[in-house]
This record gives C-alpha cells, sequence and structure tokens, in this order.
C-alpha cells in the first residue's frame, strides 16, 4: 500500500480544513452581517465554484497560476519553483473548490 499517498491525501484535508475555517469564517460573517450595496458580487464570487464543472475550474486555476500569469511569475520569482502540479498549488485549488461549501453553512448558521 501507498503510505505516501495517503499522507499526502491527510495533510492536504487537514490544511483545507484549517484555511477554509481562517478565511471562510471571517467571509461567511462579513456576507452575513454587512449592509454593501454591492455585496452580491462576494457571493457570485465565492458560489461561482458550484456553477462551474470541476474541469473547467482546474483549468482556470491552471491559466491563474501558470507560469505566464502574474501570479504564477511572483511565486515563481519568490520561491524559486513554478506553482502547478506542486502541493501548494492542490493546496490552493482545493480551497478554492470547497470554498463554497465553507462559507454557505457558515453564513446559514450566522443568520
Amino acid at each position: 500500500m501507498n503510505w505516501i499517498a495517503i499522507a499526502v491525501t491527510f495533510k492536504l484535508a487537514m490544511l483545507t480544513a484549517v484555511v477554509l475555517l481562517v478565511v471562510g469564517l471571517p467571509i461567511a460573517y462579513w456576507l452575513t452581517f454587512s449592509k454593501w450595496r454591492w455585496k452580491f458580487i462576494v457571493e457570485s464570487v465565492v458560489a461561482l465554484p458550484l456553477v462551474l464543472p470541476p474541469t473547467v475550474l482546474g483549468f482556470y486555476i491552471l491559466v491563474a497560476i501558470g507560469p505566464h500569469s502574474p501570479v504564477g511569475r511572483f511565486y515563481s520569482d519568490v520561491v524559486g519553483h513554478p506553482l502547478p502540479f506542486t502541493f501548494e498549488g492542490l493546496l490552493l485549488a482545493s480551497i478554492l473548490y470547497s470554498l463554497p461549501f465553507a462559507v454557505q453553512p457558515f453564513a446559514a448558521a450566522l443568520a
């Protein structure tokens, strides 16, 4: 049995859960109690992974963090290696994909 794959999966799940708690709870609080007129834009961006097919979302993330994008170039300049196909890239994609599944229940619980 490949224990490395299980360890990477467990590490990814734990880090994703922690980051979603730290990032998702403040976003949900703000969405619940904010009176900002354009709040629906943030709600739409947060819910975007729910309406995009996973392959399309993955392609968009790959393009956004690729070596020819500003984010990808910045990351590569700072860290020294490209972001796609690394654990950090996997973590970022997992967070972006899972964000609506954290924010919406948090917002419902706070309402």
